[in-house]
């Protein structure tokens, strides 16, 4: 059988050597990208010919425009993907027998055959497929929290839209049903948010005194979701400040009139405000505590010339939660947002492993290259991996909500942790900040669904261990979304204690049904869905006995 052989000496720096027979063409047309180059081949072959004829000089011959065709020997015992003289100096072999050996193997030769050839490395179905998984593990978290950045801070057209990059956007109201862009909102503490791109220049944002009682705190949340700092109440007093938020290029000295330095490993972070609201009528009074929060980029501070801005980012557009679960776009989605993210030091090697599909900081994922099962089946088990999880360990309590939030140190990068803390409640706080107890089964360990009835008892002395206060929120599910009810109660909380019905030797007991429990006990009705849901218990600014475990959220008792 006659072969031949192309060197991208020039052009590509490596060496591609091709076994061709036309047969081979029709056999598979998922992997069209990769014929194109055997169809170059053919080509070649042709001018190789008019060589032979004299058409053409030997010159242009052996060198022309930095490629060489030249006869070759046959290759095709060679494997199908192996690197010869160094990662610069790539070689394939494809014969009829190679493309009609497997399908992975050849779909996994035409995503290198994209890739540059120092990149190119030989991978089987298994492994890629096992990338795939750990991969979206990893970027579930980010790419759900660009989902949301986009309807915040981009997306101009959409409901949820607050406001553009490095202002602060305050709403005040807390939550309801139709608020529908972040699972699992709280409905206590009226929001303020800035979209922070720190690429440019530092920010600097200022908080004013607050009076004594009120809890308030500013959550510094990177494009990880780690909780890499926090300002208010707990963490540095209800007192007036400024702060310094700088991006991880940033190497300035603190200015005067600053109180401390908070650095993001990325470049973009979302700071959210949470400002407590006693009642209804306390809502003039949060107000004017909103309109007192101040962010501007550190020149206005300082009074000096702004420094260049930095280009335009092309957002692009995110998917909806539910494409998120099985679209293979989720790994250019990771890609893009992963340029705001330089790598940590502790996830090179894991960054080296994953790029070996592709995946990585501004690369192009190409799912198409690949047989479609890899990257479905991939996602798949991402998934299958998490529902065990949440099984063995979130619904037994061997991991609690307060196990899925805080600092990269925290988490000590358990992807899986910081997956559920996503699927959740992203954005969660760090257990310092606040506590989540979690209602998913009740005490029989069956799933909470809204044809039963259930109550929660709270007995003397065992209220939630909370220094600031605490609530009991419905979700419904799968939207994981707030319950609209006929009386447009989506929580009961501490501040409500005075409109609470007292138990006879002073404990608290709570109805969660679909129906009210009539108007005697109408008052401690918290309204569930008809079908399936979740509670979650908050404890802000958790004491001591909720963070050691002394005190434990009672269970929830099916009384049907």
């Amino acid at each position: 059988m006659r072969t031949t052989r192309i060197e991208y000496g020039v052009v590509r720096k490596c060496k591609i050597n091709v076994a061709y027979q036309s047969a081979a063409l029709t056999c598979f047309p998922y992997y069209h990208r990769f014929f194109i180059e055997l169809a170059y081949v053919a080509h070649t072959q042709n001018k190789l010919r008019q060589v032979r004829r004299g058409d053409l000089g030997s010159r242009q011959a052996r060198s022309g425009g930095g490629r060489t065709i030249s006869e070759g020997r046959d290759v095709s015992n060679r494997s199908n993907l192996t690197e010869e003289e160094g990662p610069m100096n790539t070689q394939i072999a494809i014969t009829r027998r190679n493309v009609l050996r497997g399908v992975p193997t050849l779909a996994l030769m035409s995503t290198f055959a994209q890739r540059s050839p120092a990149q190119a490395q030989s991978i089987s179905a298994a492994e890629a497929r096992a990338i795939a998984k750990d991969a979206y593990i990893y970027g579930l978290p980010l790419v759900d929290s660009y989902r949301i950045q986009y309807a915040y801070f981009v997306d101009r057209g959409n409901p949820e839209y607050k406001g553009p990059w490095n202002t602060i956007v305050s709403v005040a109201r807390v939550f309801t049903p139709n608020d529908k862009a972040i699972q699992t909102p709280n409905s206590d503490t009226p929001y303020s948010t800035i979209g922070a791109d720190l690429r440019s220049e530092p920010l600097v944002l200022t908080v004013p005194a607050m009076e004594d009682g009120r809890y308030y705190s500013l959550q510094f949340v990177d494009m990880y979701t780690f909780n890499f700092a926090y300002v208010g109440t707990r963490a540095t007093g209800n007192i007036a400040g400024r702060f310094l938020l700088a991006g991880p290029r940033w190497n300035g000295q603190t200015p005067n009139g600053v109180k401390s330095v908070i650095r993001s490993e990325t470049d973009l972070v979302m700071v959210i405000y949470r400002t407590q609201l006693f009642d209804p009528g306390d809502i003039e009074n949060v107000k004017r505590i909103q309109a007192s929060y101040k962010v501007e980029p550190l020149s206005r501070f300082l009074g000096q010339p702004a420094p260049a801005a930095e280009p335009p980012i092309n957002f692009v557009k995110p998917l909806t939660v539910e494409q998120q679960r099985t679209s293979p776009e989720f790994f250019n989605l990771m890609n893009f947002v992963l340029q705001f993210c330089p790598t940590h030091p502790s996830e090179e090697e894991l960054m080296a492993r994953f790029a070996k599909l592709n995946i990585g900081a501004g690369k192009n994922f190409d799912a198409s290259a690949l047989p479609p099962e890899i990257v479905q089946d991939g996602m798949a088990d991402a998934w299958k991996a998490y529902n065990e999880f949440k099984t063995t360990q979130l619904d037994t309590g061997k991991v609690t909500s307060g196990d899925l939030f805080g600092t990269r140190e925290f988490l000590k990068n358990d992807y899986m942790l910081r997956m559920a803390g996503d699927i959740l409640g992203i954005y969660g706080n760090s257990k310092a900040e606040a506590m989540y107890p979690i209602y998913t089964v009740d005490s029989a360990g069956q799933k909470l669904d809204g044809i039963n009835r259930y109550m929660l008892h709270f007995a003397p002395g065992q209220f939630p261990a909370a220094n600031a206060f605490w609530s009991l929120t419905m979700y419904e599910l799968p939207s994981s979304l707030l319950y609209a009810n006929p009386i447009n109660r989506y929580l009961i909380n501490s501040p409500m204690m005075s409109t609470l019905k007292r138990d006879a030797g002073g404990g608290l007991t709570l109805y969660i049904q679909n129906e009210s429990p009539g108007p005697e006990k109408e008052s401690n009705w918290l309204p569930a869905p008809k079908g399936p849901f979740f509670l979650i218990l908050r404890l802000y600014w958790p004491q001591r006995e909720a963070l050691d475990g002394t005190w434990k959220a009672p269970p929830i008792q099916n009384r049907t």
